[in-house]
């Protein structure tokens, strides 16, 4: 895997050229070396001190590229127009390497280093290519959110090295019980802000609805996975406090279930997928802290596979706004009536959204509706209200989007070119196809 950090940095030149057609290709490459590198991975396979890969990683890096790959495709027209086109090839790709960076490391501080050093290529795509002024605020907004609330992780992970002489995720132990309670909070905090939990999220829709299509996709799809990946890396601490691992799944499902319905009356289209996701991130924080291997693995396919549904959505609710001039519902009314082949899409993707069956969601809700029911019982009904609004919501979406009278300044539509029904797709095809490899997905 070390020679795909060579190989991505050999790429910024090229970024330098305007030659994006050739950094799509590697891309594309690597794709298909990291799915080789899937099918023959052993648990943990040890680089050095500081970086090794597990199957999660593998995993994730894979998405990582996938995405990023989508994100240049549908992104050809902003790379052709815009006078800052190196810069921004420059900016994916240094977003790229650092997400690898952070999906194969097995060492705490590096770790944190390289995952708050992510935020800062996301914080230049907002603020250089987001659509309207509030951009500058929207990106300060999420920059120092993020990085406040991860201050207190760095000296918990001082701590763990002073007193084991090791930052390496293998040898955290600790001695003194009275110190673990804040050093809980302390860690978890940057990760729930990440994910991002209800209460904590109040970043994510401001940095979406600022934020370019291409943004919007990489927050989506691969940054809130960061959080994720920190509650399955940190999880041998959090099973140590079954108490206030309790209470935080409390929180996220009770959160979900406030944010669930807050999209039932939004009538911004990006704004409702983008509260989506922190309803489906609630249900991965209640897989993280389960305590169960069941809950970790679906926590894992839950955000492989909301990562391939919310960016999709993402660029579905894009395509409509550049017809239309606006992301409202009521605007985009009737579209089914101008374009019934993008309608399938809208349709295929809300399903998914929902977990419908033959989604990778599915399996990955089912999984983890069993490792939280094992906690305690009295989940049972807020897991059940949070599966019906979650479908609620989807419905919601797609019939006020698709049905109903239209507004006739769409009749100015545009053509659907084939790059865009292709993006829509690949972010739609392995989202579905990858129920029947769920033996080797979930380790």
């Amino acid at each position: 895997m070390m020679s795909m950090i060579v190989g991505l940095m050999m790429m910024i030149p090229l970024a330098f050229v305007k030659v994006w057609f050739v950094i799509h290709f590697f891309l594309g490459i690597m794709c298909f070396v990291c799915l080789a590198k899937y099918y023959d991975m052993d648990y943990i396979c040890m680089m050095s001190s500081m970086f090794g890969l597990d199957i999660i990683g593998v995993g994730l890096i894979l998405l990582s590229f996938w995405i990023i790959m989508l994100m240049i495709s549908g992104s050809v027209y902003l790379v052709d127009i815009s006078e800052g086109n190196s810069l921004y090839m420059f900016m994916l790709l240094v977003l790229l390497i650092s997400l690898v960076l952070v999906f194969m490391n097995i060492d705490m501080l590096i770790f944190y280093i390289f995952f708050e050093f992510s935020m800062v290529p996301t914080f230049y795509l907002i603020l250089g290519w987001g659509g309207q002024l509030e951009r500058f605020e929207a990106s300060m907004y999420m920059l120092f959110y993020t990085l406040l609330a991860s201050l207190p992780m760095l000296g918990c992970i001082i701590i763990i090295q002073n007193s084991n002489c090791s930052s390496s995720f293998s040898m955290i132990l600790f001695y003194k019980n009275y110190v673990y309670t804040y050093m809980y909070i302390g860690l978890i905090l940057g990760f729930l802000v990440k994910l991002p939990m209800f209460l904590v999220h109040l970043w994510l829709p401001s940095a979406h609805v600022e934020a370019p299509v291409t943004g919007s996709m990489i927050l989506a799809g691969i940054m809130l996975k960061l959080g994720g990946m920190g509650l399955i890396r940190f999880g041998k601490i959090f099973m140590m406090n079954m108490y206030i691992m309790n209470l935080f799944i409390i929180m996220g499902l009770v959160g979900g279930l406030l944010v669930s319905m807050i999209c039932l009356f939004q009538v911004d289209m990006k704004l409702l997928v983008a509260y989506s996701s922190v309803s489906h991130m609630s249900l991965c924080i209640g897989g993280c802290l389960g305590g169960s291997t069941w809950g970790v693995e679906g926590a894992y396919g839950l955000m492989i596979g909301h990562g391939l549904c919310s960016s999709g959505l993402f660029y579905l609710v894009n395509l409509a706004y550049e017809r239309s001039g606006s992301r409202s519902l009521f605007i985009n009314s009737g579209g089914m009536l101008f374009y019934p082949s993008l309608s399938m899409l809208w349709f295929l993707e809300c399903s998914s959204n929902m977990s419908a069956p033959l989604s990778m969601n599915l399996i990955s809700e089912i999984m983890i509706y069993n490792s939280i029911v094992v906690v305690d019982l009295l989940f049972i009904p807020l897991l059940m209200l949070l599966g019906f609004l979650v479908g609620c919501y989807s419905l919601y979406l797609f019939s006020y989007s698709q049905h109903g009278l239209n507004y006739s300044g769409l009749l100015s539509f545009g053509v659907v070119s084939f790059k865009d029904y292709l993006v829509v797709f690949m972010h739609w095809i392995p989202l579905n196809f990858l129920f029947l490899v769920m033996d080797v997905i979930f380790y």
